[in-house]
């Protein structure tokens, strides 16, 4: 039998991370105590209020049944009460708001929603790979807005060809970011809209990261008028309540965009275990001293790294917001190259810009997902290393 991977899968981008996770278990198994600081993983326990109510609803059988695809209308309500205290954002739990089992899931599967084979999906470069990935796997064609860093790490919307923006379909944009951890503000999102209506583009805003910030806190882009008109926000709880693994999140933001995701969704999955739910509205509307708690563990963790580096000679490109670290690396050296260095001199594990695309060339990612001791460590380690 000839088996055969389809075109969409034959498509995608090489995955560099396999290489990454060979060199590092060569290391492991020399013996080497390896710091991975590649992972985008919180390692701090989900909060303990919020793993009590996922128990209580477990236990409840009325909680055992397919759930609804689009979310207990409790847990909608909950996500729109956030948005209202958070952002000052007003929004109908029914029509602009739809549950996620984790925001991958909503990013990945919106394009079968509205994109058309040879539809053209604006995607950040760098940037989260679903946004590539899922205009494959829809038909759609991935044009890169690379994010360079004299422009702040924002798309220059001005430059992408005009045959390219006739053919636009869908534009993510993802701030605070992953990876370079730059944030945008309102003169931002107020191009972006206008951008869209003109060229009648949807857009969809990744706020996965809106919680974990330094100095400058992060705005939603449906706050900025116009924003519902054009598309919707992504919300994650992995992040902003260490709840990775639970995969949970939200959609909002324009009703008949949000009807288009829904339609997707009931014929893909059915909903989230409904145990997850009620843990997820215990961590939207209780007291948000545990997000406070985190986003200061984060600030100590990336002024740590930050001055380290700066102190070892690093160029820190970025590290305004998230929990990322965006470095440069030495003149002469491209990412993946530098990145297997770095782990094979000093046992770290670093994340080469390229395997967030191409725009990402010439950068190292740093995750602050590792305590401050080991992180001392690491800028130890990180002083023998010659360039």
């Amino acid at each position: 039998m000839n088996i055969t991977l389809a075109e969409r899968i034959k498509n995608l981008p090489p995955y560099l991370f396999a290489e990454i996770d060979r060199l590092k278990a060569e290391q492991i198994k020399k013996g080497v105590d390896v710091i991975d600081l590649g992972v985008g993983d919180p390692d701090v326990a989900t909060p303990k209020h919020i793993i009590q109510a996922l128990q209580k609803a477990a236990e409840d059988a009325a909680n055992h049944q397919y759930p609804s695809y689009t979310g207990m209308n409790s847990f909608r309500e909950a996500a729109a009460t956030w948005m209202k205290n958070r952002f000052g954002v007003s929004l109908d739990p029914v029509s602009e708001v739809v549950s996620l089992i984790g925001s991958k899931e909503g990013i990945a599967n919106f394009p079968l929603a509205f994109v058309n084979p040879g539809d053209v999906v604006l995607v950040p470069s760098p940037g989260y790979p679903p946004y590539h990935s899922g205009a494959l796997f829809a038909g759609g064609v991935p044009y890169h807005m690379h994010l360079k860093r004299e422009l702040g790490f924002l798309p220059d919307l001005e430059a992408i060809p005009a045959d390219i923006v006739a053919r636009a379909k869908v534009m993510h944009v993802n701030y605070p970011n992953n990876p370079t951890g730059a944030i945008a503000g309102k003169d931002f999102y107020e191009r972006v809209i206008a951008f869209a209506k003109k060229h009648n583009i949807i857009v969809c805003a990744d706020a996965a990261y809106v919680e974990q910030y330094d100095q400058v806190k992060p705005i939603s882009f449906l706050e900025v008028p116009g924003a519902r008109d054009v598309g919707i926000e992504f919300h994650s709880l992995s992040k902003t309540y260490n709840m990775t693994g639970w995969r949970i999140g939200f959609a909002c933001g324009n009703k008949d965009i949000i009807a288009g995701l829904g339609k997707v969704k009931t014929n893909i999955d059915s909903g989230i275990f409904q145990a997850v739910q009620h843990a997820g509205i215990a961590a939207l509307t209780s007291d948000q001293g545990c997000v406070d708690e985190m986003r200061q563990i984060y600030r100590r963790r990336r002024q740590l790294l930050v001055s380290g580096l700066k102190k070892l000679g690093w160029d820190v490109a970025s590290a305004a917001a998230a929990f990322y670290v965006w470095v440069a690396v030495p003149k002469g050296s491209d990412s993946k190259t530098f990145a297997k260095k770095v782990l094979e001199e000093a046992g770290i594990v670093i994340t080469p810009g390229v395997g967030f695309g191409e725009g990402g060339e010439g950068y190292v990612r740093f995750a602050l997902t590792r305590d401050e001791n080991r992180l001392q460590e690491a800028l130890q380690r990180l002083e023998k290393i010659k360039f």
